[in-house]
């Protein structure tokens, strides 16, 4: 598994609407995974995209892998105050739920490991 994938994922609220990005561009780390679960292979892909480069393909997964282990992958974030950009937050405390995964939904795990 790659290990410095945080290396090349980066967010920042000014690009992508704060989706999670490879670091330099604006090609979020969804479309990568979405090409790949689609069959298209890392070679389209790469040719597709030409600022990318395989190592991005494979920390895409990697940030994938991290976040199917179900619990809190931390990533520096320059600003993001959740309850300026989510209406659903009546409360305190709600907002980062609101956002995250619907208004009941519970926060995320954090790994003890």
């Amino acid at each position: 598994m790659m290990e410095n994938w945080r290396e090349r994922i980066t967010v920042d609220p000014n690009v992508c609407h704060g989706k999670v990005c490879i670091r330099g561009t604006r090609i979020m780390v969804s479309i990568i995974l979405d090409n790949l679960a689609a069959g298209v292979s890392r070679e389209e892909i790469l040719s597709s995209y030409p600022s990318l480069a395989l190592q991005d393909i494979d920390a895409a997964l990697a940030y994938a892998a991290e976040l199917a282990r179900e619990r809190f992958v931390p990533l520096p974030v320059e600003s993001l105050s959740f309850g300026n950009h989510c209406p659903a937050a009546q409360e305190p405390g709600q907002a980062e739920r609101a956002c995250l995964g619907g208004a009941g939904a519970s926060p995320p795990i954090r790994s003890t490991t």
